[in-house]
């Protein structure tokens, strides 16, 4: 798995809404703006599903996701890429509705996806945009 350094924690933390891409099982592409987004580890995001149709539906078909990370408050962009698993129960779940319905009472909280980082990619302009970015934490 990719650990993400510092630099990027900090950046992920700034961002308030995420572009979050899945595909069909055809290949058929879907993108959605996610408010809940929260970087558990250095290899792990956990993803609530509130009002999700398609999104959710491509992951069972194919349980793979890219997330982009860019807002006016960070510096530079990237892309990560990772493996799904959809929870509707467990610890896990449980502490995600906890959270979610925290900060908005009303949502349905319906299930966790939880993401494992296997990539990241620059999305900056230059000569290095796209490339894979090679991660570690020493």
């Amino acid at each position: 798995m990719v650990k993400l350094v510092d630099e990027m924690k900090e950046a992920f933390s700034k961002v308030r809404v995420f572009p979050v891409a899945t595909a069909s099982k055809d290949g058929i592409p879907n993108v959605v703006p996610i408010g809940f987004c929260m970087l558990m580890d250095d290899e792990t995001i956990w993803i609530a599903d509130n009002f999700m149709k398609k999104t959710l539906a491509n992951l069972k078909e194919n349980p793979h996701i890219a997330l982009y990370v860019w807002g006016p408050e960070i510096k530079g962009c990237f892309q990560l890429k990772g493996d799904v698993t959809v929870l509707t129960e467990g610890d896990d779940f449980q502490k995600m509705r906890e959270i979610v319905l925290a900060k908005m009472s009303q949502a349905p909280a319906k299930s966790l996806i939880v993401m494992k980082i296997t990539e990241a990619y620059s999305c900056a302009p230059g000569p290095g945009a796209g490339e894979r970015i090679h991660l570690y934490n020493p």
